[in-house]
């Protein structure tokens, strides 16, 4: 794995007599420029791709300002690096290890190498880590991004490019079936006598979050449910202690969270403060980490195939990359599947897994 990406300015360091920030991005650049960010990359990376009027206004303005990348470039625009680069939003999110294990495996057994950059959630890291890679692989996977669709697409015209846990239109994804899966959940809880369900929002930005809370909705018309969202909150523990309180001013007989992160967090609050799960409320979670059963009482979750994503992706990619031309854009989706365990009533009397 690459080292972590901490937002260090090494690849936008403004020389002597450039801004009092020290930092200079490419997209200050596109904007002295009038140009688009991704122009500005093309533009000192593979000038051939652009105009030359265009590749000396860009050069001028990147001067002007003191910028200097330090992203690593291939001898020859044409030439095969056989590296891959796998953009992840939290590398200490258990939910990526199984992707970025399926992923590396595949890539390798293909002759590629996988190289890994963490965005901590942030759109701007994000955006910077890719203006490095982007010169220096075959390909790229994005790992639940949290960029606009309109500047994936953007860097999908650049280099092959997979989505993963997300769609994007005119873009190949892959990504497990958030609907039918908390349809299922949802219809779990009903069936435990449950009549009312609080979502426990994950991250604004995410696809995933918005895309379950959809299914949630639709399962509610469906099954005669009442259904509310309490977030966003952050994908960790402390975001679940967080929902807790939010819960608590309107408590509900059955939560859903975004991850399972939250689902524990949620969890350790509220029985901290003196309810009881599933006696008083019944939590399903989202991932099926391996920490879902060390939670007391044992975490209900979805069980979405993480290594089997993404290993899908990377041969997804790869299949893009060797017919050079954006074909294969209709999503990929596998089937998730409800995992029950001590934290929800089952209505069916059966064990939990």
């Amino acid at each position: 794995m690459s080292r972590h990406e901490r937002g260090t300015p090494e690849d936008h360091q403004g020389q002597e007599g450039g801004p009092s920030s020290g930092r200079i991005t490419i997209y200050d650049v596109a904007r002295v420029a009038g140009v688009a960010a991704s122009t500005v990359s093309r533009a000192l990376s593979q000038p051939g791709r652009v105009s030359f009027e265009t590749a000396e206004r860009v050069r001028a303005a990147a001067a002007a300002m003191g910028y200097r990348s330090a992203t690593i470039k291939r001898d020859t625009p044409e030439r095969r690096s056989s590296l891959l680069a796998m953009v992840v939003a939290d590398i200490a999110n258990p939910v990526f290890f199984g992707m970025v294990r399926g992923a590396e495996r595949t890539a390798w057994h293909a002759g590629y190498t996988l190289l890994i950059t963490e965005t901590q959630e942030s759109e701007r890291i994000e955006r910077d880590a890719l203006a490095r890679v982007l010169p220096a692989a075959d390909g790229i996977l994005l790992t639940s991004s949290r960029m606009a669709d309109s500047s994936i697409r953007e860097i999908a015209k650049q280099r092959p490019l997979v989505v993963l846990n997300r769609t994007v239109t005119q873009v190949p994804s892959v990504s497990s079936d958030n609907v039918r899966a908390i349809k299922d959940a949802a219809e779990h809880l009903a069936g435990a006598g449950v009549s009312a369900i609080t979502y426990l929002a994950g991250p604004d930005a995410s696809w995933a979050d918005g895309i379950r809370w959809r299914g949630l909705r639709e399962a509610s018309i469906e099954l005669a449910l009442t259904v509310h969202r309490v977030g966003p909150h952050l994908p960790t523990l402390q975001g679940g202690a967080a929902a807790a309180q939010s819960w608590a001013r309107h408590p509900t007989p059955g939560v859903i969270a975004y991850n399972d992160l939250i689902a524990i967090g949620f969890i350790r609050a509220v029985t901290a403060a003196g309810h009881r799960v599933p006696e008083d409320v019944c939590v399903i979670g989202f991932d099926n980490i391996v920490d879902s059963e060390l939670v007391t009482p044992r975490l209900t979750t979805i069980a979405a195939p993480l290594v089997s994503l993404g290993s899908a992706a990377v041969n997804h990619l790869l299949r893009r990359a060797s017919r050079n031309r954006p074909e294969d854009a209709e999503p990929v989706q596998l089937p998730a599947r409800l995992v029950v365990r001590d934290s929800t009533r089952n209505a069916a009397g059966e064990s939990g897994n």
